[in-house]
């Protein structure tokens, strides 16, 4: 019997599960598949203080960078900063006015990026934008700048389910909820099917919280109580390199704002924003979505097809609904829905809508609701308690001096794990043979690999890239995954026939993310 059940294991759902447990209830966090495989892994992976939403809803702008800040505090090692040039097209008069309109947007902006560590924003001319940017169009009146932050959305879903099992959580991936229990009119648990064995059953909890993100109106169908979205499909594109040292955000063919970001070792292109009524768990990528967002980029970038595009990817967000407005106009907020006072159904929440950038202000009005409804009056602390890995500033220099890494790599495991690194170069020292690089183009070792399967649930080479970024690079784990598969079968106790299956189900995947993004669908 628990105090809480949180289904999903998203940002939101892990996110929640951690702020119920460094409350003292007693928490089990289930995932039919891998942290951050829905909405959260296929975002834009930005903590971002909410640009776009200033003018429509100034609140999520607030709230955005207030938990941006909060962020940065509890999970430095993940984020990293991201400068945004906005070029304004055009010449003469008209061009001047519209770079002096967005100016004045900025200039608004700048009112809250004080809480997120942002900086305020610049303008340059036409010659200085084009000196920042290579391959930039010179038809253009000027430009200005933001900027924004970036993170490993995959990282920072682990680092949460890692802090909530540090203070009792019980975690559990591949476990699909396929039924609610209740008394009377109650929620009092759920029906668990394994993955791997098929095998159900049910565990009870005084409280249900459904995180499930684009899955989370099937889930309360299941549960037999209403809670709608719209979800809606984005996609992106990641190129092999950074083309520029900064981002670079321009106005598709219809007007909306889509963006080329340098994105850790990569450039990332997006994105999308439509209506989805299809197949929650096989979002086909249309060589139209490509197509749609590198015409618009071409026009600032003119060059942009001759860069290799390595993979695309494809997410839904949980928007919340509303109907008669287009998907570009809906807001990026979120509601806490308490089934009980709307459905009389107690016992069961729905964490809907919201974003990235807002999670732990979510994932805290969430646990609210719930601790308000079990009789906890513990506070809040999410935002006062480092992430694992986030406690302090690893040193790397020295961390690279005393275990005779080179510097390059410590950076990169650093960046990932933070202070945990300390932990990899341990079990690598103990075993100089796991020193040994599998992964060049993301700096991935032996020992990392190993570090995930044992420490943070990976089960497979998907699970081992998300985490580590394993096969993320230009080549798309085909120099890695055989050897990396043979790791994860051994650490696993698999029959000697696992790695070719862990690797066939690693290819398929990547192989219809590559397919896409060259338009192969």
């Amino acid at each position: 019997m628990f105090d809480v059940i949180v289904i999903g294991g998203g940002i939101n759902g892990t996110g929640v599960a951690r702020d119920c447990a460094m409350r003292g209830l007693s928490v089990l966090l289930l995932e039919k598949r891998d942290f951050g495989v829905g909405a959260t892994g296929n975002s834009s992976g930005m903590i971002h203080g909410g640009l776009r939403y200033l003018l429509d809803d100034a609140t999520v702008t607030r709230k955005s960078c207030e938990d941006s800040g909060y962020i940065q505090r509890i999970a430095p090692h993940l984020l990293f900063r991201i400068p945004l040039l906005v070029p304004q097209p055009g010449r003469g008069l008209r061009a001047w006015w519209r770079l002096e309109l967005v100016e004045a947007y900025l200039e608004t902006y700048d009112r809250f990026v004080h809480l997120k560590n942002g900086m305020p924003h610049t303008r340059l001319t036409r010659e200085e934008a084009c000196a920042l940017v290579p391959g930039l169009v010179t038809d253009i009146a000027g430009a200005v700048t933001t900027d924004e932050w970036g993170i490993d959305p995959y990282r920072l879903c682990v680092a949460n389910a890692l802090s909530a099992a540090r203070h009792g959580a019980q975690v559990r991936l591949g476990a699909e909820v396929v039924g609610f229990l209740r008394d009377g009119a109650a929620v009092c648990g759920v029906v668990v099917r394994d993955a791997a064995t098929g095998g159900k059953e049910e565990v009870r909890a005084r409280a249900v919280v459904n995180a499930t993100g684009p899955w989370l109106m099937k889930t309360a169908r299941v549960a037999g109580v209403q809670a709608e979205i719209r979800p809606a499909k984005g996609v992106h594109i990641v190129l092999d390199r950074r083309i520029a040292p900064c981002g670079v955000v321009v106005n598709a063919i219809d007007g909306r704002q889509i963006f080329v970001l340098p994105y850790d070792n990569v450039s990332l292109i997006g994105t999308t924003d439509d209506d989805y009524y299809g197949d929650l768990d096989d979002i086909p990528i249309l060589a139209d979505e490509v197509e749609y967002l590198l015409q618009g980029i071409e026009h600032a970038i003119p060059d942009i097809r001759k860069y290799r595009r390595i993979r695309a990817t494809a997410g839904l967000r949980p928007t919340i609904h509303k109907w008669g407005v287009n998907e570009d106009d809906l807001s990026r907020d979120h509601v806490i829905i308490d089934h009980g006072r709307r459905d009389g159904s107690p016992g069961l929440w729905t964490v809907l809508g919201g974003k990235l950038a807002a999670y732990r202000l979510m994932s805290e009005e969430a646990a609210d609701a719930v601790c308000a409804a079990l009789g906890n009056r513990e506070p809040c602390r999410t935002h006062q308690v480092p992430l694992p890995g986030g406690e302090a500033k690893y040193d790397v220099a020295d961390a690279a001096r005393r275990y005779g890494w080179p510097l390059w790599s410590v950076e990169r495991l650093a960046s990932r794990h933070g202070t945990r690194a300390e932990l990899v170069l341990r079990l690598a020292k103990d075993n100089p043979g796991w020193r040994r690089t599998l992964c060049d183009c993301e700096g991935v070792t032996e020992a990392e690999v190993r570090f995930v399967v044992r420490e943070e649930w990976a089960r497979s080479l998907g699970d081992v890239g998300r985490r580590t970024r394993l096969g993320f690079g230009p080549c798309a784990g085909q120099r890695c995954a055989r050897e990396a598969a043979e790791i994860v079968a051994e650490e696993r106790g698999l029959d000697p026939w696992a790695p070719a299956d862990l690797v066939r189900d690693f290819e398929q995947d990547t192989l219809h993310a590559r397919q896409a993004a060259v338009h192969q669908t």
